[in-house]
C-alpha cells in the first residue's frame, strides 16, 4: 500500500508563481493532497452531489461572469454555497477582480485563496501536471539512475557489483547522472515513471577504495540533471555458467515498479566485459525495439528461421498468458 502524500501550499504558491490574496493560517501549514482540480459551476447553482473538497477549486471568466449576473445578494448566496463545502484551495484566473465578499466567505469558512495572470485551462492543465509529480505514488530503490543517449536507465544489482563504477564511466563518456545508491521512483502517470535523487546525496557518487565524490563539481553541470522517466532497468549480476543468459533477445523482459511494466535486461559481469558499452548498446537496443526494430528477428529471418521467429513468439505468449 502506497503512502498518502501532500505539497504544502507556501510551496505550491512559491513554485508556480501564485499571488497569495487570503490565508487562514501560515501558508507552510496547509497542504494540498488532491491531484485533482475542479471548476464549481455546479456548486455555485446549488448541486453538491459530486463534489470533492480536496480539490483545488478554479473561478474564472465563466464562474465570476455568473456570479455578476445574479446580482450581489444572490450571488453572495451562490458563493457561499461554495466557501460551505470548505474547499482545499480557490484559484483565481486571469488576475481577475472579485467581490469584496469573498474575503469574508474565504475568513468566514477558512478557504485560502490564489490568484494567476494566466488563462483557467492552461493553469489548469498546469496544475494538474504539478501535481502529479508532487503527489505521485513513490518508492525508493537502490540502484543508479542514468540518462544514456536520451533514455533513462535504471542500474540494478547487488551491493559491491559495481553500479556506481558503471555510472562514473558512462559519465566520462558523456551521459549524465541523476541518483546513485537511492532512487526515488515516482508514479506520474498509468504509463510514466520519473526517477530522481534525495536532495540530500544528490550529484554524489560512492567508489569503494576512493571514497565519495561530487560528480557536479568534478565533471560539471553536463554531467548531471535532476530528474529522468525510466525507460529501461538493467540488472547486473555475477557471472553463472549454470544460467542459460539470453543469446539472441527475440523479446523484452519486463519488471513491474508501481504496477507499471518496464523492459529489463541482466547483463552477466565477468573479467573484459566492458559494462559502459554494453549498456550503452543495450539503450540503443531497446530504443529500437520501441520503435518496431528487432535485430534478432531480422537475423533470423535472413538465415531462413521464420518458423523458428512464429514458435518462439508463440511460446512467449503462451507463457505471458498462462
Amino acid at each position: 500500500m502506497t503512502a498518502k502524500y501532500s505539497v504544502p501550499l507556501a510551496k505550491l504558491i512559491k513554485d508556480n508563481s501564485y499571488e497569495l490574496i487570503y490565508s487562514p493560517k501560515d501558508t507552510k501549514d496547509i497542504y494540498i493532497s488532491s491531484k485533482e482540480v475542479g471548476r464549481p459551476g455546479l456548486v455555485l447553482t446549488g448541486y453538491f452531489e459530486y463534489f470533492e473538497p480536496a480539490r483545488v477549486q478554479y473561478l474564472g471568466l465563466n464562474e465570476l461572469g455568473y456570479i455578476k449576473s445574479l446580482g450581489e445578494e444572490d450571488g453572495k448566496t451562490a458563493m457561499e454555497r461554495l466557501f460551505s463545502c470548505c474547499p482545499a484551495l480557490i484559484v483565481i484566473t486571469r488576475g481577475l477582480d472579485f467581490p469584496g465578499y469573498l474575503i469574508e466567505l474565504a475568513e468566514k469558512y477558512e478557504v485560502p485563496i490564489i490568484r494567476t495572470d494566466e488563462s483557467t485551462s492552461s493553469n489548469m492543465s498546469m496544475l494538474i501536471s504539478y501535481l502529479g509529480v508532487e503527489l505521485a505514488d513513490r518508492i525508493t530503490r537502490h540502484g543508479v539512475l542514468v540518462e544514456v543517449y536520451g533514455q533513462g536507465v535504471l542500474i540494478v544489482g547487488d551491493s559491491g557489483v559495481g553500479k556506481s563504477e558503471t555510472a562514473l564511466e558512462l559519465i566520462k563518456r558523456g551521459h549524465r547522472l541523476i541518483a546513485d545508491d537511492a532512487v526515488e521512483i515516482r508514479k506520474v502517470s498509468a504509463r510514466t515513471l520519473v526517477g530522481s535523487s534525495p536532495d540530500n546525496i544528490r550529484h554524489f557518487i560512492e567508489l569503494r577504495g576512493v571514497g565519495v565524490i561530487n560528480a557536479r563539481r568534478i565533471f560539471g553541470m553536463g554531467a548531471i540533471k535532476m530528474t529522468e522517466k525510466i525507460d529501461l532497468v538493467i540488472e547486473l549480476e555475477h557471472w553463472d555458467d549454470s544460467n542459460p543468459y539470453d543469446r539472441m533477445g527475440l523479446d523484452n523482459e519486463y519488471t513491474e515498479i508501481l504496477g507499471i511494466k518496464i523492459p529489463m535486461v541482466v547483463v552477466p559481469i565477468r573479467p573484459g566485459r566492458n559494462l559502459s558499452i554494453i549498456i550503452e548498446a543495450a539503450t540503443m537496443n531497446n530504443r529500437q525495439k520501441e520503435m518496431g526494430y528487432n535485430a534478432a528477428k531480422e537475423l533470423l529471418h535472413n538465415l531462413g528461421m521464420d518458423d523458428e521467429i512464429v514458435a518462439e513468439e508463440r511460446k512467449i505468449e503462451a507463457w505471458h498468458n498462462y
